[in-house]
């Protein structure tokens, strides 16, 4: 049950502050600048391949190390935000973020290794801000449409995973990339001399991203947002009691942090291998810079469909709507793998539509009705992003064994449990009481 100091509680934690539009506003802003930070590895794994000379299973320590971040930061994440609160907790991340991405200044001079600790230092900052602000937007409003509402805050998220591709397209891969056997072919010292002048080709764009987080967590110190707390007693709606010893008690969340390690798994995956599969002769042999365009629409796509899904949950069941993705999802996936071309390509660009209402849906769903325990079935959600980190090695490993395109028939797996999860608790809505207060 949640409740600020100038405002009233309601049940389900929803917070009737007289309008949430305002504040929902401003915690939007975070989603947009964490889905920018996040979709700039897809640009940053092929390139780092390249210049490194790197395998695909190696090249994926990238997105270990990013989403590796969420496993290792989401519960002292919570301890922390507990502490601060929300707010303080929010501004905490960002500057985290902002430091990991001035480490990528050096790191341009002193190998692979410093990157990793890099990303590790930077998605450790956006594992508070997830932390703090996913839940912060369940309760800015009534329980029934909090689907609804963080699939509207993730669509501004994937503005931002929609621009960086393009960003980082001419930012980072617009120089002339050289391949494998011509780098295999060039004296030690002119090898040298093109690994550090490519990996140079980051600093500019991160550290300009490391002012622009500073710019945002001095923002949100002086923001005025309402204080949202969570009492020590269980909010009890209907036949769900939230009266159990811990949030692990709770079957639909348990359920719900295995969907989510597979659902951002299996996007990441995609997006992470798009560069190199746009590039394969018998798909498109797009350039990496002209490649990395592409990208922009499996990430623009999420952004449209979670503009629909806001409209289409507020109607439909956020299960049933959850499960018809995941079948569109997995039928495009088989159409990638087993042709060629731009039909192959253009079919798994599509899978980024029917991603959108994926994540918020699975994460508002998973922590409904838990009351006090809110607070601990995020972190363990956030925990589960974890799949960002093994699912896209887990591939990675793969296109090394059976190629890049078969490859892709893992996340197309991950979304048949999607699937299952979203049938399975179609109804957990049903609960809600008929009428709440609230906006949005």
């Amino acid at each position: 049950m949640a409740s600020i100091p100038q405002g009233s509680s309601t049940q389900h934690g929803a917070v009737d502050t007289g309008n949430n539009t305002v504040p929902l506003i401003i915690i939007t802003i975070l989603f947009f600048m964490w889905g920018l930070l996040t979709s700039m590895n897809d640009v940053l794994i092929p390139h780092l391949k390249s210049v490194y000379t790197l395998s695909y299973t190696q090249a994926m320590l990238v997105q270990f190390c990013f989403f590796g971040a969420y496993f290792v930061i989401s519960l002292p994440a919570g301890a922390l935000i507990k502490k601060l609160g929300y707010q303080n907790g929010a501004v905490a991340g960002l500057l985290i973020a902002a430091s990991g991405c001035a480490l990528f200044y050096p790191a341009a001079t002193s190998g692979y290794a410093v990157f990793l600790l890099a990303l590790f230092i930077l998605a450790s900052g956006i594992t508070i801000l997830q932390v703090a602000a996913n839940p912060y937007v369940t309760v800015l409003g009534p329980a029934r449409t909090a689907s609804s509402r963080l699939t509207l805050t993730q669509a501004f998220n994937s503005l931002g995973t929609t621009i960086a591709p393009w960003l980082g397209g001419i930012l980072i891969l617009g120089g002339a990339v050289l391949t494998a056997d011509q780098l295999a072919l060039l004296p030690a010292t002119e090898l040298a001399e093109y690994r550090a002048k490519e990996a140079a080709a980051v600093q500019g764009p991160y550290l300009a991203l490391a002012a622009a987080l500073v710019g945002l967590a001095l923002f949100f110190a002086f923001a005025k947002l309402p204080k949202i707390q969570h009492n020590d007693e269980p909010a009890v709606t209907g036949d769900v009691a939230s009266n159990k010893e811990s949030a692990l008690s709770h079957k639909h969340l348990v359920l719900g942090a295995i969907g989510i390690f597979l659902y951002v798994g299996a996007e990441v995956a995609i997006g992470s291998f798009l560069i190199n599969f746009f590039g394969e002769a018998h798909i498109a042999g797009l350039k990496e810079a002209d490649a990395a365009h592409l990208v922009s629409y499996y990430w623009g796509g999420a952004m449209v469909g979670r503009f629909i899904g806001f409209a289409v949950m507020r109607y439909v069941s956020p299960g049933k709507t959850l499960a018809f993705n995941c079948i569109c999802s997995v039928l495009l996936i088989l159409t990638a793998v087993f042709t060629e071309g731009k039909l192959a390509m253009w079919a798994i660009i599509g899978v980024g539509l029917f991603n959108s209402i994926m994540f918020p849906t699975i994460f508002s769903m998973a922590l409904h009705n838990l009351g006090k325990f809110t607070g601990q079935g995020s972190g363990i959600l956030c925990m589960a992003i974890v799949g960002g980190a093994l699912v896209p090695l887990l591939q990675g490993a793969l296109a090394d064994t059976i190629g890049l395109q078969l490859s892709f028939l893992l996340p197309a797996a991950c979304y048949v449990y999607i699937m299952y999860f979203g049938l399975k608790f179609a109804g957990i809505y049903k609960t809600a009481p008929a009428s709440e207060p609230g906006h949005l």
